[in-house]
């Protein structure tokens, strides 16, 4: 079948006519509002010279386009995700059976696989992580042990105190800290990007790292042992804030980020991330340039193995510092991601 022309497909989307295969995964980015839709979508019309036209979702996300919560243009793993997660989060207690999954019109073996490639866990892992999350914030807030262990579904007190112990290091107490949340988020590889890990409370960003960096784990305890504060699966306001703000950034609407950030380090390394956000977009320091910023010429070493230590990947930019012979030197991130973030910000550079 012929492909249509980009007014065919807009026609089509003010029909609200689906197309049949194979132009089924035509999509339609509109610019005022960063959404990408397929035709039919019952969403309101936007103007012609306000769309770009995709002939597959996956092109409209690495131009930084998110999918629209009407139509649900995705319609395949991102969605199914969010299916799964939306029936673990309806269940007061207990986990999500593979009956419950076939109910709602979910493979069971489809669910395991999505779960285990995607968050490194079993669909019935992240259950039970998140009734211990309720649980950890429940004893937070002040309420028994016994309420936290009944609301999160456990008969046994033994069982809950084995299973928060297992996960959160220490028993159940009555005052703990509240957990942090982590939860995926995929931005566009073409453009630097890929699957990142992000960590938030209601407050503030903690952790945003790309899945593939080798310390992930380490950083992850360190946040636990600094924080003094259980790392549970998850989605807060904040995580959908910055989400939203790195679809941005890979679209090239945005040049610098607006969320609020906790960061944990020695005051020399606090020092050179405060300076790393005052590198104006678009641009690049060497790491003689970095140390001179912070007061100490000498400390080049010293800044680099601080750029390394950054747990706030592109949020605090640490991949705008290169080599003095303008080499792109290290990037924990991997350097082909480097080059690739460096060229988005040169191509929407201010002026």
């Amino acid at each position: 079948m012929q492909a249509l022309t980009d007014r065919q497909l807009y026609d089509a989307f003010l029909s609200r006519t689906p197309l049949p295969a194979p132009l089924a995964d035509a999509m339609i980015g509109v610019k005022t509002t960063g959404i990408f839709c397929r035709p039919g979508c019952p969403a309101r019309a936007p103007k012609f010279e306000n769309c770009e036209f995709f002939a597959r979702p996956d092109a409209a996300l690495r131009a930084g386009y998110r999918a629209c919560k009407r139509c649900h243009p995705m319609g395949d793993e991102a969605m199914l995700m969010r299916r799964i997660i939306e029936l673990v989060e309806a269940q007061e207690e207990g986990g999500v059976t593979e009956a419950a999954l076939r109910q709602a019109g979910i493979d069971p073996s489809t669910a395991r696989r999505q779960f285990k490639g995607r968050l490194g866990m079993s669909v019935a892992d992240y259950a039970r992580l998140r009734r211990l999350g309720r649980a950890a914030q429940a004893i937070a807030r002040g309420e028994s042990v016994i309420e936290a262990q009944l609301d999160a579904g456990f008969e046994s007190a033994s069982g809950f105190r084995a299973a928060f112990a297992k996960t959160f290091g220490s028993a159940p107490t009555k005052g703990q800290a509240d957990p942090l949340f982590v939860d995926w988020l995929d931005t566009p590889p073409e453009r630097g990007g890929g699957r990142m890990i992000v960590v938030t409370d209601a407050r503030a960003l903690y952790l945003i790292e790309f899945t593939d960096r080798v310390k992930l784990p380490r950083q992850f305890e360190r946040l636990r042992r600094i924080h003094g504060r259980p790392i549970v699966p998850g989605r807060t306001d904040m995580t959908d804030r910055v989400a939203q703000q790195m679809a941005d950034y890979f679209a090239g609407r945005r040049t610098e980020f607006s969320v609020p950030i906790e960061t944990a380090g020695t005051d020399f390394q606090s020092g050179v991330w405060a300076a790393l956000q005052t590198i104006p977009y678009g641009e690049t320091w060497s790491y003689a340039d970095l140390a001179a910023r912070i007061g100490n010429d000498k400390a080049v070493r010293a800044v680099a193995s601080a750029n390394g230590a950054n747990g706030l990947a592109i949020v605090i930019p640490c991949h705008r510092v290169i080599g003095s012979d303008g080499g792109l030197g290290g990037y924990a991130g991997g350097l082909d991601r480097k080059e690739k973030l460096l060229a988005l910000e040169r191509a929407h550079r201010p002026g």
